[in-house]
């Protein structure tokens, strides 16, 4: 809190002085903020962009946490995938998008797969990971008594790889927010992409940070509540 007080300062200090056009003083962005949050087009865009979103990241935890328990689980299925899951987790997701534009279209869809593409690859890696520092004497257990391999996915696997799941969650969910918006800026221009393009390009930058201020609120409140879940379930790594 100190940290971003004081550079919430330099901010103000910085724009107060009109060193440069488009860093405007932080209290008139806020004060802009205030105009622009009760409108139609700001609540409109909000609403997309949360929709886009919601659905990408869901999508992203439900294919990415199974798929990283099965990798690390199998070998044969690890040896098949992990080559693929390093290539997308470092190539340049961004070079895609036309691709994704061609196959998809121009609408909603496109931007969901966009936004899942962006946060699905360090899911899996983390999920990955969480399975393979399992103690062995816990899976030889659930065989000893006759557990099903649902029953051991669900009750052994998944609970005892979850500080490392939540973690990977997290991660995806920042990476997600990044894939979103690219989409709604190089797909189609919705959401907090139409806000961005319309302030950008009318040079309203008190509007264009203003967005900008709440786009990194909701990116750093989420990141903060896993956190906290990830602290919550530490203690089942200490008994893994």
């Amino acid at each position: 809190m100190s940290s971003l007080i004081l550079w919430g300062l330099l901010w103000e200090f910085v724009g107060q002085i009109e060193l440069t056009f488009f860093l405007p003083p932080l209290s008139a962005i806020f004060s802009t903020l205030m105009e622009i949050g009760g409108t139609k087009p700001f609540i409109k865009a909000l609403q997309e962009t949360a929709h886009a979103f919601s659905i990408g990241t869901l999508s992203a935890i439900l294919i990415g946490v199974p798929t990283g328990i099965l990798m690390g689980k199998s070998r044969l299925i690890d040896e098949l995938l992990l080559p693929w899951v390093n290539l997308f987790l470092s190539a340049p997701l961004t070079a895609l998008v036309p691709v994704l534009m061609v196959l998809f279209g121009f609408g909603l869809k496109a931007i969901i797969i966009t936004t899942t593409l962006f946060a699905i690859w360090i899911i899996v890696l983390n999920s990955r990971a969480g399975v393979m520092q399992i103690n062995q004497s816990l899976v030889e257990m659930s065989r000893s008594f006759g557990a099903s391999p649902l029953a051991a996915f669900t009750k052994i696997y998944f609970w005892a790889a979850l500080p490392e799941i939540l973690g990977g969650v997290r991660i995806g969910f920042i990476r997600a927010v990044k894939g979103v918006i690219i989409g709604q800026l190089l797909i189609s221009i919705v959401g907090f992409g139409s806000l961005f393009e319309l302030y950008a390009s009318n040079f309203l930058m008190s509007h264009f940070w203003a967005v900008l201020i709440v786009l990194f609120a909701l990116s750093f409140v989420i990141a903060e509540f896993l956190a906290y879940l990830e602290r919550r379930v530490e203690y089942y790594a200490a008994r893994r």
